[in-house]
């Protein structure tokens, strides 16, 4: 367990390099925000000249590699941190000075358990890749088969864990002040990024998402996923087929190439969907540069360190909301809402209903290029706040890539009409779930289920059982200590603003 004092050392260091970014401006701008933190926010700029506009993803940059992959979460996140903070987040790479090879053969020497000599063929001491977490190499195998090897940085795995602690207890500190912060659930927020990044931090469960998306997605004859080398692959190291292709970020080439960009951007669209939807497991990280384009014109999908999982009846409620808001069926889509109990029960469904269609109406039809993205969040923003709507920990990964998908898709083709490409998919996919063959289906596996599991029942009565319609719930939260009223408790809650978003409530009433 980490010191007390350690944690506010590392919050009063992040807050200096914050401050010296000028991410911290909004709080001095805001006539809410109290005096005294005030007061701490100029003490920990003093002497630096900060930017205007803020320049967060260069402070995150500064604060290290939890903090880029933390920043990445948030900028699909302007509830959280505000829209101006988000849209310069997106401008966070995941990339660092490679770690010099020799240290990588002995990473793989170790991690593998033999000389690289007897695994590769030959490898590239040149990295194809170096990020926060892991690099990659390009290298041929003794069996002469072309691959990539990603390795773990060494010591990231302690960074993380050292960093997240402290996320945790800034989040923790930023909670016991209540109000519109402890709506926007930061504590919850940061335990979901360590499920994240733990995930990502194994590389056998990376392999392991890879090979079930594979499968998963081997009916989509135009989404392909590599396949791993599982001799080649432990808990630091992953080997898995080397992909020839273009990155979707190069649009000229593609073009160049010969590649229908209106096909592709709805291939990746209606992948998305089949996975979001139909297998309730996803690919969370489709930003450009995990996706290339074949020669053969197929999209090919690489880094499955983060993945999303939706149970089905979350995603019947996913699958409806999008149908109603393609289809104008406002009300339906309020009463998911509801059911799932995302709008406390005290709130009238007639006038979230209304709200609804004020957010929906204006883009219904609209090319992506047409849509006031800021207007559209300035009104679903409006709404969280005015239901006391909280925030969704387990939605979080769903969100961040659906923004994700409606990005790349519209790089490719600004004309796309994302409803039209979504609404074919979605309605077949609803008269398969919910047609009078899948009802019948449906209550036939219900009652055999139900007869199978009679002795268990008593036992399942007594426990905490969820309620039907509710939530999955989180992460467990670790035992935090909170001194409410102190200075270094109301320092944690200014920085978390930036470091976890839990300083929404500036950001939100226009501070920035």
């Amino acid at each position: 367990m980490t010191a007390r004092t350690t944690h506010i050392w590392r919050t009063l260091k992040w807050g200096r390099t914050l401050a010296r970014h000028g991410a911290l401006l909004g709080i001095e701008r805001d006539a809410n925000a109290p005096t005294g933190l005030k007061r701490l926010v100029r003490l920990a700029r003093l002497g630096s000249f900060p930017p205007n506009p803020p320049a967060y993803a260069k402070a995150f940059e500064q604060i290290g590699p939890a903090a880029v992959k933390l920043g990445q979460s948030l900028a699909t996140r302007p509830d959280l941190v505000g829209e101006e903070a988000a849209r310069d987040l997106l401008r966070l790479q995941d990339s660092l000075p490679p770690v010099p090879f020799a240290r990588i053969k002995a990473a793989i020497e170790a991690g593998l358990g033999a000389p690289v000599e007897d695994l590769f063929r030959s490898i590239d001491p040149e990295p194809v890749g170096a990020a926060s977490i892991a690099q990659v190499h390009r290298a041929v195998t003794t069996e002469g088969r072309d691959v990539a090897v990603k390795v773990l940085r060494p010591g990231i795995e302690e960074k993380f864990a050292s960093d997240i602690e402290t996320y945790e207890w800034i989040a923790a500190q930023a909670a016991a002040r209540g109000g519109e912060i402890a709506r926007l659930r930061p504590r919850e927020v940061i335990a979901t990024f360590r499920q994240w990044t733990l995930r990502e931090l194994d590389l056998r469960r990376e392999a392991a998402s890879a090979s079930e998306l594979a499968d998963a997605m081997s009916g989509e004859e135009g989404y392909i996923v590599p396949a791993i080398d599982w001799k080649r692959t432990s808990r630091r190291v992953m080997t898995l087929d080397w992909v020839e292709g273009i990155k979707l970020t190069d649009r000229e080439a593609l073009a160049g190439a010969g590649h229908d960009l209106n096909h592709l951007a709805k291939t990746l669209v209606q992948a998305f969907l089949r996975q979001a939807i139909a297998e309730g497991f996803f690919h969370a990280d489709l930003h450009q540069g995990n996706l290339f384009v074949t020669p053969e014109g197929r999209i090919a999908a690489i880094d499955f360190g983060i993945m999303g999982r939706v149970n089905r009846q979350a995603r019947l409620w996913l699958a409806e909301i999008l149908h109603g808001l393609i289809t104008g069926n406002y009300r339906r889509v309020a009463e998911i809402h509801f059911d799932a109990q995302y709008v406390p029960s005290h709130h009238s469904i007639d006038e979230f209903t209304t709200a609804l269609r004020a957010v929906g109406e204006p883009i219904r039809g609209v090319a992506v290029k047409d849509i006031s993205v800021g207007n559209m969040l300035d009104g679903l923003f409006a709404i969280t706040r005015e239901f006391d709507m909280p925030t969704q920990p387990h939605l979080l990964l769903l969100q961040k890539t659906m923004v994700m998908v409606e990005g790349v898709a519209s790089t490719l083709d600004p004309d796309i009409n994302m409803w039209d490409v979504s609404g074919p998919f979605v309605s077949e996919w609803l008269r398969d779930e919910l047609g009078p063959e899948a009802v019948l289906a449906n209550h036939l596996q219900r009652a055999i289920k139900a007869i199978g599991e009679l002795p268990d029942l008593l036992r399942r009565i007594e426990v905490a059982y969820p309620k039907p319609g509710a939530a999955p719930p989180g992460p467990p939260l670790p035992e935090i200590e909170i001194r409410a009223g102190r200075w270094p408790a109301r320092l944690g809650w200014v920085l978390s603003g930036a470091l976890a978003g839990a300083a929404a409530a500036y950001f939100l009433y226009g501070g920035l």
